[in-house]
């Protein structure tokens, strides 16, 4: 099942809008965070950023695994309209 997981998301990434920029989103957020974790010290506004990077990375994970579990359920009308 991996690999059919793996062929809808490519799937997605080049035919839903939506599932893009959410990927796309997600992978900056998941690239600030890295470079975040990287430093030696985190400012208070450093540590309130990573807190809602977090909660938003977490958010948009969440709406492309419902856009997944839509397709796969074979509804992809109802996820586009989403």
């Amino acid at each position: 099942m991996p690999t059919n997981e793996q062929a809808l998301k490519e799937h997605l990434l080049q035919t839903d809008v939506e599932y893009r920029e959410l990927a796309h989103t997600h992978r900056d957020l998941d690239r600030r965070l890295h470079e975040l974790a990287h430093k030696s010290y985190l400012s208070e506004q450093e540590q309130t950023e990573e807190i809602t990077l977090k909660k938003r990375k977490l958010q948009l994970k969440d709406r492309m695994a419902d856009i997944l579990r839509r397709h796969r359920e074979g509804s992809p009308a109802t996820a586009a309209h989403h």
